[in-house]
């Protein structure tokens, strides 16, 4: 999968999205200096949300519209919050041009065909589906027909609603897809981040994987990037003070630096299967152990496990030749302090 001039795969190092959504609290001077901010941080890519309340909902009051559930959004209707947290159509080529200016990527989330048709006009070089749109397999084919890559995020996904959203790209000719563990809670508890299926979403459906996050601080991230993550998101709000629908779990430009940081230093922690040494690594093996003669041994002598011991430094014989070397003669006079050899057993012979 390649987005913009990014390649990601096994072997590149993580692609880190920051997510818009909401925090720009309806300024684009906010929406802007936030973009500029998140390249600051170490971001790779910028991501928005396009849609409007009227393309996303209904402006109905009635309960079915009404949220519940213990989110920080009850008793609000969605009409009203998808209405206050949306990023105006309009701004969008400003954004756009804002990234490329400071070398991000810039994508977006569509909601509806029109979003769709809207961000092809623009050129975007990738669509990400939300976690709440993976049962909507016409706009998911609609999405696939563009023939860009696309991320999914699994957040309310069970296994059947996955493999219906992978049927619909593929029926459409697109197999460039990412699937990202996502925990649609918000914040997101740690202990339902469950990242061992970012492994298993890898290796289950032959994709990129990675995670979108709804958890406080960097240590989810982390732990994804071990299990093999190639893709990470996060909210990212330019001041907690902005406030906003999203603040409460998303990342300031202090944070998310400290994220990508440590992101970056897992990677480096990973490294590689290899089992040769470095040449640091090998200096060090001055200090394994080795054989050496513990006391003034004279020539004649048995050696012994009182007159030949397995010491620091490493410089003597490899310890594996002790047992046979107990009981053998000296053929020299040995002082105490001088590396063993095999040398110095006599050749009965």
């Amino acid at each position: 999968m390649t987005i913009g001039n990014y390649k990601i795969d096994q072997t590149s190092p993580v692609f880190i999205i920051a997510e818009l959504s909401a925090n720009h609290n309806g300024s684009l001077d906010v929406a802007i200096e936030t973009i500029r901010a998140a390249k600051r941080a170490g971001a790779n890519a910028i991501k928005l949300q396009t849609y409007t309340a009227d393309t996303l909902t209904l402006n109905v009051r009635n309960d079915d519209f009404k949220i519940s559930g213990g989110t920080l959004w009850d008793d609000r209707y969605l009409y009203d919050l998808y209405k206050e947290a949306y990023t105006p159509w309009e701004w969008h080529q400003a954004l756009f041009d804002v990234a490329k200016e400071d070398g991000l990527i810039c994508f977006s989330s569509p909601f509806d065909k029109t979003a769709v048709d809207f961000l092809e006009n623009l050129g975007v070089p990738a669509y990400k589906i939300a976690s709440f749109e993976i049962t909507d397999i016409p706009l998911i084919e609609y999405v696939a027909s563009k023939g860009k890559p696309i991320i999914i995020s699994t957040g309310i996904a069970e296994l059947d609603d996955i493999h219906l959203a992978l049927d619909a790209c593929k029926r459409m000719g697109n197999s460039d897809i990412a699937l990202l563990k996502c925990t649609s809670s918000y914040p997101a508890p740690v202990d339902e981040a469950n990242m061992i299926m970012v492994k298993d979403l890898a290796e289950s459906f032959g994709v990129v994987a990675g995670l979108s996050d709804h958890t406080l601080g960097s240590t989810v991230p982390i732990v994804a990037t071990v299990l093999g993550a190639k893709i990470i998101e996060k909210h990212f709000i330019l001041n907690h003070d902005i406030g906003g629908p999203d603040a409460e779990f998303s990342m300031d430009e202090l944070e998310f630096t400290a994220m990508v940081n440590a992101v970056r230093d897992a990677e480096k922690a990973i490294g590689t299967v290899d089992y040769n040494l470095t040449p640091k690594q090998k200096k060090g093996r001055d200090f394994a152990r080795s054989l050496y003669v513990a006391e003034d041994i004279a020539e004649g002598e048995v050696f012994t496990e009182k007159n030949v011991r397995s010491v620091r430094p490493g410089f003597g014989l490899h310890p594996k030749y002790f047992r046979e070397i107990i009981g053998e003669v000296s053929n020299v006079k040995v002082a105490a302090g001088n590396r063993f050899s095999l040398d110095l057993i006599r050749n009965e012979n």
